[in-house]
């Protein structure tokens, strides 16, 4: 697979993405589609939406399909409505957490899935032997405009939740970093009746209050915000809002933590006993439900896979550790209002969270990132896994190299949206993530430059 990383197609615009490929990429979903079929389109807040929306819009409609322009929203609004309003298949244009001259394409099908494998081979095969249905223009397909979009989605979602038990018992900062949450989330928190104090709200994919993937360092801001207006809960979205992470006055909540909290809440309450995550997922999930007699299952990254996965486990719940949730009850996409819903029902006061980590192990949490260059990745990988040392541990090659040591574990895998190998590391002591780290970036290093990349 060329054109499909793991959330979809992605890349620098007016590189990868040029205007032409997007048209042609168009074609291509079109031309997998039965004549008169219905799409619907939107977009995060990034520049170069309308450029590529509009090519997008131009193959579909070339090749007989029927598209309604819901505009601005977050990609859990496009996956929903793609099915509550009876689409055969709806398309966001996001690339997520990021850099603001990046921008992709995702697709969904009616049921809330993300296109599978084999409905990717089918595009890409259409793509590259340029086999797309042609059209007489009598029968071009038709455009036309939703204004209401967001608010169909909040009202579907309140419906799909009215029966939880959300008191507005806390304040709430809600950071949607400009992107695609503005205005939406503040919205929905508030006509819940929560006190809420808004950073980062306007629609700007420049992204100019913070980065568009909410990390620790990047939400230092936010922090200081919900400290200086004696807020409870900060509730942080990245660029496209499929992703939420969560910081209180203490500092960021940390994602393999939150993913734990939730995932226990989960599983207590749909008593399923299964969590579907992935390989870059440390061990804290797993202590955090193993009282509940729940198993981790984990697959590879990406959250099309964790939600294939999950719907195939029949989980109580899907998570990534970077703040990716799916809850099944209501559809197998990520949805981050709907799991800021789901915890606000469960939780009486934001310290109980940090309450519950304390009976928990310890455990250190490292990720790296090593500048790679995409078409270096396949060789530098080899590499990595001929030199890493895994004579202690147990070796997965399910998606990259994770070796699990008695006391750490370790993964090195190429970023399916970005130019980069990551390394990720957790072990039961400070010192000991330090010196792995350390190691095996050097190894990662050395193995890129032996490659042909730069030493």
């Amino acid at each position: 697979m060329s054109l499909f990383d793991t959330s979809g197609i992605r890349g620098k615009v007016g590189e990868q993405l040029s205007i032409e490929f997007c048209l042609q990429i168009g074609k291509a979903v079109g031309s997998t589609l039965s004549p008169a079929s219905r799409a619907c389109v939107s977009t995060d807040t990034r520049v170069s939406r309308d450029v590529i929306k509009t090519a997008l819009i131009s193959g579909l409609l070339s090749a007989g399909v029927n598209v309604t322009d819901l505009g601005i929203l977050p990609t859990p609004a496009l996956a929903l409505l793609t099915r509550e309003l009876d689409f055969d298949v709806g398309i966001m244009i996001t690339a997520s957490h990021n850099p603001p001259c990046y921008n992709g394409i995702k697709l969904f099908n009616q049921d809330t899935l993300g296109f599978s494998p084999e409905q990717e081979e089918e595009i890409e095969s259409r793509y590259l032997s340029r086999q797309f249905r042609q059209v007489g223009w009598q029968e071009y397909g038709s455009l036309s405009r939703e204004e209401k979009a967001g608010e169909r989605y909040l009202i579907a979602l309140k419906n799909k939740v009215s029966s939880w038990n959300i008191t507005p018992r806390m304040k709430l900062v809600i950071d949607p970093g400009n992107g695609a949450a503005c205005n939406l989330a503040s919205a929905l928190f508030h006509n819940l009746g929560f006190e809420v104090f808004l950073i980062n709200d306007d629609p700007d994919g420049l992204f100019p209050g913070r980065s568009a993937e909410p990390t620790a360092e990047t939400l230092k801001g936010t922090v200081k915000f919900l400290r200086d207006c004696n807020a409870d809960l900060a509730i942080c979205f990245d660029g496209d809002a499929d992703r939420v992470v969560f910081c209180d006055k203490q500092g960021f909540l940390g994602y393999n933590e939150m993913i734990a909290y939730i995932s226990r809440l989960a599983v207590k309450e749909s008593g399923k006993a299964k969590v579907a995550t992935t390989v870059e997922t440390g061990k804290l999930l797993d202590a955090a439900v193993v009282d509940l007699n729940a198993r981790v299952v984990r697959g590879r990254v990406g959250d099309v896979s964790l939600a294939y996965s999950a719907r195939e486990l029949d989980a109580a719940i899907g998570v990534e550790q970077v703040g990716v949730y799916i809850l099944p009850q209501i559809g197998y996409y990520p949805d981050s209002f709907l799991a800021v819903l789901f915890l606000l029902s469960h939780l009486n006061d934001v310290g109980e969270i940090r309450d519950f980590y304390r009976h928990l192990p310890s455990f250190f949490f490292e990720k790296v990132k090593i500048t790679c260059p995409d078409n270096l990745k396949q060789e530098a990988m080899k590499k990595c896994g001929i030199s890493v040392d895994s004579s202690a541990g147990e070796v997965n090659n399910l998606d990259g190299i994770r070796i699990d040591f008695a006391d750490s574990w370790l993964l090195i895998r190429p970023s399916g949206t970005e130019s980069a190998i990551r390394l990720l590391v957790e072990g039961d002591s400070r010192d000991m993530v330090k010196e792995l780290v350390a190691r095996n970036t050097q190894l990662i290093e050395e193995a890129i430059a032996q490659s042909g990349g730069k030493g």
